[in-house]
């Protein structure tokens, strides 16, 4: 297939379209304004690559590259995208592709329809991945010349000098990663921004919204310091407005082309969203959460009054709170620039200025990047860096999200940075609250972390543990270095899925000890981050929509509700062989040393499929309860209703997977966004089935956790410990937060004791 519209697209469409192009397939197919459009596929690049001849030339090239020798990989980026440019399209594809243009141009009854021509890279927007501004999008394109031409731009800027230096750094094979080229009708914008659907430092349930004037390019970009707001999504009610003094904008050309101009005086003090337009917004972003059941990153427009999505993606650069006792910035001194905290954490060292991509070089370990704003080629510098200032830019700019990712902390939007911080001078930045002190005081520089300059206060210590929840084995260290006690949550599908081949391909090819190896290999990234702290290793969950995708997967049923459907351990028992490959795999790794591996098992209806389960682990020669820890999980009202009977057949320890629980018990589809407002873990009835199920564990003495969403949720958090619950598994970004808050809740406990001897 060389072309596909969004109409016959879906989020498991990754490989054809990549991730915005999936993306916007599935937006579009859950009834969610999307301007229309269609996608030339990873297929058609590869093709091209192929066919032309070119693919072994500049994969040699790629071999040769030194990434952290930044004239020598720009240089390599420069030849490698003049290949691609030079090269001419064959004409099949040239055809099809104008005639999917000249479609579009009739269903929306415009000649030459003005579209925007937007990259999709075939690993971009994956969990644990973010491919922001790596590839290039070029706005107001009409005429299937130009189509054609800008269609060629976005696949030579696979290979800019940012991506090929990202791809690298995160292990990503160049000759495994493809682009999609998404072909979309223009929105011209009155006002436009992104969105958060929660706050993206300590995921609580706030829509975190920012927008200017014109089209969205300029609060992306971060050219512009965007209007702030936050709604709280329980009862839309508008917690803070923050109104930007907005300098510029982008709209449209006399010739229709994309422009950067001042915004006129009256409107640049002038606040973008009115209260009904925030509540509209807020609204799209809860049934956008709840079709996709994770917390989502959307770029946004309104034109002419109508809004429109335009892109949304699951939050991959989530920030890690760094551990505070007390306000520990009272004592840095001298507050001489003030901004927007979009990374938290403390960091100090000596400022560098850049204004130019050339000045880069002068960037060390350790300093202090004070810009403008930053662009993706600046990824490289960023990393050497122990913190970032910039004058431009909001909470969802790329510095905030680059500086996220990679864990350093961030003041944006501060206006002068460039101009009130002096060339070498020492200073030290507070990423939460987004301010940058004068010089490095010496209480900093007595805990000061040995890399980087950054600082970090002294841990908080809880009976109560707090374990994160991990997707993908590149999110280990990560995850590991917020001091979490453990892993709670260690989800085996995405290893599959990443993978690419289905876990039955692997047995029916006779390869069944390259599955055990490629499970094996990647649980034992996460183990030996963590060592000899707890890792539990969830079995396959495989819903059939997500696995059809996979190579190998075409004999999936068509299920009309996957969620109620062949997943879970009741699918693993009618497919023993995978159960006992993932068995296989941590009896390889406990073999090895790694005896801080736990297995449980998902779905679980009936005690009598922990007992199979148990009995397939023995059958392998590794024994529950003796080389191993060996728990389930708690999703299905059933399992909470019964967990002593599960108790008497015996487990170590139960972990409470609320999203789950929660649509079971409430009947309430999290796909489903006509029912999502009625989804939430703080009903009565779900709050009692997890109650229930502590208690009965704490009785018994068996462990208890939670790693549903639930577990990042400050105020259910208290509710937990209060239980009694044994550890609380959050997402890697929450873990801080959720550890202040245990650390409350147990000192509340044991005042209240105290009172009432």
């Amino acid at each position: 297939m060389y072309v596909v519209k969004f109409e016959d697209l879906n989020k498991s469409d990754i490989g054809i379209a990549g991730g915005k192009g999936a993306n916007l397939g599935e937006l579009t197919q859950a009834g969610i304004p999307v301007p229309p459009g269609f996608v030339v596929t990873a297929e058609t690049y590869a093709k091209f690559m192929e066919d032309s001849g070119i693919n072994d030339k500049v994969m040699n090239i790629l071999d040769e590259i030194d990434i952290n020798d930044t004239k020598a990989l720009q240089s390599a980026a420069e030849e490698i995208k003049s290949i691609i440019i030079e090269t001419p399209i064959p004409e099949d594809m040239i055809l099809l592709i104008t005639e999917a243009y000249n479609q579009l141009c009739q269903r929306v009854g415009e000649d030459d329809t003005d579209v925007a021509i937007r990259s999709s890279a075939t690993a971009e927007d994956l969990p644990e991945a973010s491919f922001a501004g790596q590839q290039d999008t070029f706005l107001h394109v009409s005429g299937n010349d130009e189509v054609m031409e800008y269609i060629r731009k976005c696949w030579a800027s696979l290979f800019e000098a940012r991506a090929i230096f990202y791809r690298e750094e995160n292990n990503f094979e160049h000759s495994k990663v493809y682009i999609a080229v998404v072909v979309q009708k223009m929105a011209n914008a009155d006002k436009a921004g992104v969105m958060f659907t929660v706050n993206p430092s300590t995921g609580e349930e706030i829509a975190l919204i920012e927008g200017s004037w014109g089209l969205g390019e300029a609060v992306v970009s971060g050219d512009v310091t965007p209007d702030n707001y936050q709604v709280d999504k329980k009862d839309n009610e508008i917690i803070n407005v923050t109104i930007s003094d907005k300098k510029v904008m982008y709209t449209n050309d006399e010739d229709g082309t994309s422009i950067k101009v001042n915004v006129p005086e009256d409107k640049r003090k002038e606040r973008v969203l009115s209260d009904d337009e925030l509540i509209e917004l807020t609204e799209m972003g809860k049934r956008v959460q709840a079709h996709y059941k994770e917390p989502m990153d959307t770029e946004w427009a309104f034109e002419r009054g109508n809004l429109f999505l335009l892109q949304a993606r699951p939050i991959t650069t989530l920030g890690d709170s760094v551990e505070e006792t007390g306000d520990a910035s009272s004592d840095l001194g001298e507050v001489i620039v003030r901004g927007l905290g979009a990374s938290p954490g403390m960091a100090s060292g000596n400022v560098k200025i850049v204004l130019d991509i050339d000045e880069l070089d002068k960037i060390q370990d350790g300093d202090i990047m004070v810009t403008t704003m930053t662009t993706p080629d600046m990824v490289p510098a960023m990393r050497r860096a122990s913190g970032i200032v910039t004058d431009e830019g909001g909470v969802t700019c790329h510095a905030s999200i680059i500086s996220r990712e990679l864990g350093i902390p961030c003041v944006v939007g501060t206006g002068d940075a460039t101009t009130t911080l002096k060339e070498n001078s020492g200073v030290t930045l507070d990423g939460k609250k987004g301010l940058v002190y004068d010089g490095i005081s010496e209480a900093k520089e007595e805990i000061a972390a040995p890399q980087g300059g950054s600082v970090e206060a002294a841990p908080i210590i809880t009976v109560t543990e707090v374990k994160a929840n991990v997707s993908m084995p590149e999110a280990a260290a990560k995850a590991a270095a917020t001091g979490a006690d453990g892993v709670g949550l260690l989800r085996t599908e995405h290893l599959m899925l990443t993978a690419g081949i289905h876990p039955g391909k692997f047995i029916a090819d006779g390869n069944e000890d390259e599955l055990i190896d490629t499970i094996a290999d990647n649980v034992m990234i996460v183990a030996d981050e963590f060592y000899p702290k707890p890792v539990w290793y969830r079995t396959l969950d495989a819903p059939t929509d997500e696995f059809i995708t996979l190579e190998g997967g075409e004999n999936e049923p068509e299920e009309h509700n996957p969620m109620l459907g062949w997943r879970g351990i009741r699918r693993e028992l009618d497919q023993p062989e995978i159960l006992k490959c993932e068995f296989k795999a941590i009896k390889k790794l406990h073999e090895q040393g790694y005896t801080n591996i736990g297995i449980m098992i998902p779905l679980s209806q009936s005690p009598n499929e922990l007992r199979q389960a148990k009995a397939l682990c023995s059958e392998v020669g590794l024994e529950p309860h003796k080389d191993v820890d060996f728990g389930m999980m708690v999703e299905i009202p059933a399992a909470a209703l019964t967990i002593e009977d599960y108790i008497d057949v015996g487990i170590d320890f139960v972990s409470l997977g609320t999203n789950d629980l929660t649509q079971y018990t409430l009947a309430v589809d999290r796909n489903n966004e006509f029912v999502a407002k009625h989804y939430t873990e703080e009903h009565p009835a779900v709050m009692k089935l997890i109650e229930r199920t502590i208690k009965k564990c704490v009785e018994a003495g068996v462990t208890c956790s939670i790693c549903g969403q639930a577990g990042s949720v400050p105020h259910i958090v208290e509710k937990l410990v209060g239980f009694g619950i044994t550890s609380v598994s959050s997402n890697t970004d929450a873990v801080a937060e959720v550890r202040k808050t245990v650390a409350r809740a147990e000192k509340k406990i044991i005042l209240d004791a105290a009172r009432k001897r």
